[in-house]
């Protein structure tokens, strides 16, 4: 059998890395590849690219409506920078009295994130969803609470109530369009910013700017805590991207053109997918499509139109855009035509929808597409490790970028497991206001203590690398001592549950037995087993064809369990979806396994109960 063809994509970086052993039984490993030269801000590359290609379109969004592509070149967006800086310099802000930014991804966003970045003033994205979705608002007071913003952004009178809520009175807010919608509030329309004249004062700050200069606050999602404030530094992301630089060695061969959902207060989509487009001269066309039945029809639109030359996205969005690819030539003609490499993040890729990529790619371009992927988090702004040879699957981590030292350390607490810990320029020096969290951080010898878990694909060859092994921090063990490895079930519910299956919540814990909270597609549900659209939730969870595909499920899962800890014996199909202000779900949609078990515990007792409910379901087999 012939080996498969794939499109030719320059990689490097990670292919390789020296083993240290330790006699504590750690490993420290790094890249046998030495890390490029940075440059010292990345204002340096936003300026350079305005020399160089000053018409060359940056960044692009539909007109209102779906209409032709508004566009911003890079000469265009330094002038925007230097205008919008100087406004902030003037109303005095700074790291004491930072830019908090409430609405999602749009060229305003983008042009007042750079021209912060211009001013050596930080921003601070603040996921829409803590203003729109949430219905208390306290994760946004807690996040505000934290910055003490000197200014706050917002698209459109759809943030009104979130800002009345946890927006002090006094502070400027600046709107795309200013309108009625908050009486008595200090306004200013976007336009304003753009026709402020540069001056001595924007001159000054963006000389004063050093590779420690704050450039943004990411906050984590928090889980049972509330959301730590991430300090993202120049030196950070320069060195993250000549990272990633090195490793997708094919970005540096072309302007690299993206379509891209994905959200900017997350560091996948803003420092990584808007920092690509900075470092290398590339357009950024913002996708306004989301990875969902309903959503992605605006993704799928734009993939019609635009060819990217790399794809970023996570599992689910390419799950619904590979489903579409089948039906649709212009489609699958246009991702084919250029893109030199796909890369997911976030979650595994389910084998199914690995293989129907390679598959509609030898059937529209006669040649795969190389999938790349790797470990990376918001304080390590992203990336440490790159997955790039041809032998990826889902699960792997690779080998550790240029730059960055990985630690292998054994769990102390006797799961056999063994955590991943990073160091290098690419780390955060901590988080914002937070010192006792920072110090908890890190070990002792300065390495970041991700709490993830880590293995090799093969222990007698190292160079082969790692694979993701779940979070240590969600494990647990039945009463029997018998250690759970969460992240491998979880991943295979999910990959069994498909379609019907968002996610699901290992539970058990000092328990006889594993159990399984599912959180249900019911969208999905309707449509497979056509049940009529008037039907709740709740009566299309209770449908016989509904109860019989998890049934199903629960059986195939039972009779594959090698033993306890791999044997799930009771199901229970959650009715109430995840609530983002317990913190049970992202606004990427990742779900929480310890904030959905403590804020649901009433129904895991129900769940382990020894005279379970009708709503349980117990192995036919059992």
């Amino acid at each position: 059998m012939n080996a498969p063809r794939y499109r030719a994509s320059r990689v490097g970086g990670c292919l390789e890395a020296s083993v240290e052993r330790r006699a504590d039984g750690c490993i420290v490993l790094r890249s046998t590849e030495a890390l490029g030269a940075v440059p010292l801000r990345l204002t340096d590359r936003l300026a350079h690219w305005a020399r160089v290609a000053p018409d060359r379109t940056l960044v692009a969004r539909r007109a209102p409506g779906g209409g032709q592509w508004v566009r911003v070149s890079f000469a265009q967006m330094v002038e925007r920078a230097q205008r919008i800086g100087q406004w902030l310099v003037q109303q005095g802000a700074s790291a004491e009295r930072p830019l908090a930014i409430l609405s999602g991804n749009d060229i305003e966003h983008l042009s007042l994130a750079l021209g912060a970045m211009w001013a050596g003033v930080p921003w601070a994205p603040v996921s829409p969803a803590y203003s729109v979705l949430s219905q208390d608002h306290a994760k946004l007071r807690h996040i505000l609470g934290t910055l003490t913003p000197g200014v706050v952004f917002a698209a459109d009178a759809a943030y009104a109530r979130a800002v009345e809520a946890a927006v002090p009175a006094a502070t400027p807010l600046v709107l795309t369009e200013a309108s009625g919608a908050w009486a008595g509030r200090p306004l200013t329309p976007f336009a304003d910013l753009l026709r402020t004249e540069p001056g001595t004062g924007i001159a000054a700050a963006h000389a004063a700017i050093t590779p420690d200069t704050i450039v943004k606050f990411l906050f984590t999602s928090g889980s049972t805590k509330q959301p730590k404030g991430v300090i993202n530094t120049h030196r950070m992301l320069c060195h993250n991207l000549q990272m990633a630089t090195q490793a997708m060695a094919f970005l540096a061969d072309e302007p690299p053109v993206l379509v891209d959902w994905l959200p900017w207060n997350h560091t996948f989509g803003a420092n990584q997918n808007v920092g690509i487009c900075l470092y290398h001269g590339g357009t950024l066309y913002i996708d306004e499509g989301k990875p969902t039945a309903e959503g992605i029809a605006q993704t799928l639109a734009n993939l019609r139109e635009v060819s990217p030359t790399v794809y970023f996205n996570v599992p689910k969005g390419f799950e619904e855009l590979s489903l579409a690819m089948e039906s649709d030539a212009t489609l699958r003609e246009s991702l084919f035509r250029r893109v030199k490499a796909f890369m997911f993040a976030g979650a595994g890729l389910s084998q199914a929808v690995w293989d129907r990529l390679d598959r509609l790619g030898e059937q529209t371009v006669g040649e795969r597409i190389p999938v790349i992927t790797g470990l990376g988090m918001t304080e390590t702004a992203p990336s440490c490790t790159f997955a790039v040879t041809r032998a990826v699957k889902s699960g792997h981590i690779g080998l550790p970028c240029p730059g960055v030292e990985v630690k292998l350390v054994p769990d102390a607490q006797g799961s056999g497991k063994t955590e991943i810990r990073f160091r290098g320029p690419n780390v955060m020096p901590g988080y914002w206001r937070a010192p006792e969290q920072t110090a908890e951080a890190f070990d002792d010898e300065g390495f970041y203590k991700t709490g993830d878990a880590v293995k090799w694909i093969d222990e007698s060859d190292p160079q082969r690398g790692l694979a993701f092994d779940g979070r240590i921090a969600e494990d647990f063990k039945l009463s029997s001592g018998t250690f759970v490895s969460v992240g491998p079930l979880r991943a295979k519910v999910i990959a069994l549950g498909d379609p019907l299956v968002q996610d699901a919540v290992v539970t058990g814990p000092d328990c006889d037995d594993l159990g399984l909270m599912i959180f249900p597609r019911v969208d999905e549900a309707r449509s497979l087993f056509r049940l009529p659209s008037e039907m709740s939730a709740a009566q299309v969870l209770a449908a016989a064809p509904v109860r019989e595909f998890f049934q199903n499920l629960l059986d195939r899962l039972h009779a594959a369990g090698t033993g306890s800890a791999t044997r799930p014996a009771r199901l229970l199909v959650l009715t109430e979806p995840p609530d983002i202000d317990r913190g049970e779900v992202t606004d990427k949609g990742s779900i929480n396994q310890r904030a959905v078990l403590a804020h649901r515990a009433e129904l895991v007792a129900r769940l382990h109960a020894a005279d379970a409910t009708a709503a349980v379901l117990l192995p036919r087999s059992h």
